[in-house]
């Protein structure tokens, strides 16, 4: 597997920019070019090089402000589903909460372990694609756990909020460590058999699984609880 490293002048155009990343490029290729004569930088363009594209500052720029619009999009919309279904902000907040602390989560350990492991852990389109399945898995598995919540809360009305919270968690626990437990296997199966190809993305989907499983039971519903024992306190 050829590894080139190229500097990334985000900010940076001109002539003089695409002339270092040629350089670079030519510099990591050496010992695949052929060896009986000198090869110019000109004549590699024109033999070796199929395509050349440069996304200029201001394309980069926008499709940055583009991400940040789609991830406000995403979280409000999320709310407002919770929101709907559950009849209380509480549980929108909660949900979010979970969320963003199994992001932060992935993207922590992905930072402090990077070129520690004898893996790619670069954020690439497939540990992007890896982080929308772990937000999509957690969202599902608070839903569940809040649904739970909902029906205690309803068969429960004259009880504590504390205990039937509790209760509900109690009663999806084994449904939970379960279904968590086979994703797991499956995850570290493919990720030990999967190939260096995929060797990050399951790693991330793996790491997702995990933290969403208890983020789901010790984030999402004790933020939920809080809130819920504030605004009553308060009402």
């Amino acid at each position: 597997e050829l590894k080139i490293t190229t500097a990334f002048m985000i900010d940076s155009t001109g002539t003089e920019t695409d002339s270092i990343v040629e350089t670079t490029l030519m510099a990591g290729l050496a010992d695949y070019l052929p060896s009986d004569r000198e090869i110019s930088r000109q004549q590699f363009n024109e033999r070796f090089v199929l395509e050349s594209i440069t996304v200029q500052p201001t394309i980069a720029d926008d499709i940055k402000n583009r991400a940040i619009v789609a991830t406000i999009v995403a979280l409000i919309g999320i709310f407002l589903y919770i929101l709907l279904r559950f009849k209380k902000w509480q549980f929108s907040v909660g949900a979010l909460a979970a969320l963003a602390h199994d992001v932060l989560i992935v993207l922590g350990i992905y930072s402090l372990l990077h070129g520690l492991l004898g893996f790619s852990m670069e954020i690439d389109q497939p540990f992007i694609a890896a982080i929308l399945t772990v937000i999509g898995y957690s969202i599902n598995d608070t839903v569940i756990v809040f649904d739970r919540v909902r029906e205690v809360i309803g068969d429960n009305s004259k009880r504590g909020l504390i205990e039937n919270t509790n209760e509900a968690i109690n009663l999806t626990l084994s449904r939970t460590l379960i279904t968590s437990g086979t994703t797991l296997l499956v995850l570290l199966v493919l990720f030990l058999f999967g190939g260096e190809a995929i060797r990050g993305f399951s790693f991330a989907i793996l790491l997702g699984v995990l933290v969403g499983t208890y983020s789901s039971i010790f984030v999402a519903t004790p933020v939920m609880t809080d809130l819920t024992k504030k605004s009553e306190g308060k009402a």
